[in-house]
């Protein structure tokens, strides 16, 4: 009978595991308290048509356009830390690139209200929620999803890197193409700036998380702004801007030619006030390459190396971390969503323990 019960609870046992297995389900996390949240609109401009509005003929005249703010979306743990985090999105994205993941895990918003920071994710203007532009645009419908394949460095279509930290599911694709969303106008990184600073003169003090094209906004908003105070910047693509005088060459790629900005010294010197990390995924050559995808990316890591080197020359404290280097391996261009975004969090979590901005 023993003998019975023993094989019976191992059969169990190993149809549980097997059934486990078999569905890969995760633990189910614990319960989100949320103590506040909401959305608004900051910053931009209104304007308005010359003429005098007819209630009953309406024209352009006289009317107001309100234009070129942003859209902060915000969520408040029960017992907040004292700065709340920021984050700005890049090119072709809206605050979404911090929430939900392709495939369905949570994002750095979630994981951040988890370890007890408020969060404010904001769409740029011109961009998502925050669509009301001053200026024309012309939106064209071009298909572009195997070129962002590449770009974003999840492979070199239609093949995703080994080791990749993707789900290469389709339907985690199909997510992750349906996030990119166009300009509504032309793109400017004063107005984001302008918008951002407006946005930290509300939260107040705040560390300022960006993404890629997010990059030079983020730096010209810690120039603008006492209020940022740290930046956390996952691979800058463009705009880095330099002091006059200590401006490096342009970088030529086989996606283009990166160029840097210059702007006055005593702008510079105020990046130097406040602790900068900057982080890099994989599958980034050192060499030039004809694969545009991964070229695009050498020189902006190469970029990004000097300008750490000028803001640190300047008595500043910035650090660029490598992530192959420390043994990370296989992030793509989204690494706050990626399928070790985890990991990832905690790398941004020592440091901000370590600046004492935790």
């Amino acid at each position: 009978m023993l003998s019975r019960a023993i094989t019976a609870a191992a059969v169990a046992i190993s149809l549980g595991v097997v059934a486990v297995a078999a569905h890969c389900a995760p633990a189910s996390p614990l319960p989100l308290v949320i103590r506040e949240q909401g959305s608004f609109a900051i910053g931009g401009t209104v304007r308005t048509a010359p003429g005098s509005f007819d209630n009953n003929a309406p024209t352009s005249a006289g009317q107001s356009i309100h234009a070129d703010h942003l859209y902060a979306f915000y969520q408040m743990p029960e017992n907040p830390r004292r700065l709340p985090i920021v984050m700005l999105h890049g090119a072709y994205q809206s605050g979404r690139s911090w929430e939900t993941t392709p495939d369905g895990r949570e994002g750095f918003q979630t994981i951040f209200l988890r370890r007890n920071f408020s969060t404010y994710l904001v769409d740029q203007p011109r961009r998502g929620r925050a669509g009301n532009s001053s200026i024309a645009t012309t939106i064209e419908p071009v298909p572009n999803d195997q070129l962002f394949f590449d770009q974003f460095r999840l492979g070199t279509w239609p093949n995703f890197f080994e080791g990749v930290q993707f789900d290469p599911r389709p339907e985690t694709l199909d997510q992750f193409f349906r996030s990119v969303t166009p300009n509504t106008g032309p793109y400017d990184a004063t107005i984001i700036s302008a918008a951002m600073a407006a946005l930290l003169a509300k939260t107040g003090p705040a560390i300022l998380f960006t993404h890629s094209q997010g990059g030079e906004p983020g730096w010209l908003t810690a120039i603008q702004s006492a209020n940022v105070k740290a930046i956390v910047a996952f691979e800058p693509g463009s705009g880095f801007v330099f002091p006059k005088g200590e401006v490096p060459p342009a970088m030529p790629s086989a996606a283009g030619t990166l160029r840097p900005v210059e702007i006055a010294p005593a702008e510079f010197a105020k990046l130097t006030r406040i602790p900068i990390v900057i982080y890099y995924g994989d599958n980034i050559p050192t060499e030039p390459t004809s694969e545009r995808g991964k070229d695009n990316w050498r020189v902006r890591l190469a970029m990004a190396k000097l300008w750490v080197a000028a803001v640190n020359r300047d008595g500043g404290d910035a650090r660029l971390v490598h992530l192959p280097d420390i043994g990370i391996r296989g992030n793509t261009h989204f690494m706050m969503s990626d399928l070790n975004n985890v990991q990832i969090a905690d790398q941004v979590s020592a440091f901000l323990s370590e600046k004492h901005l935790d």
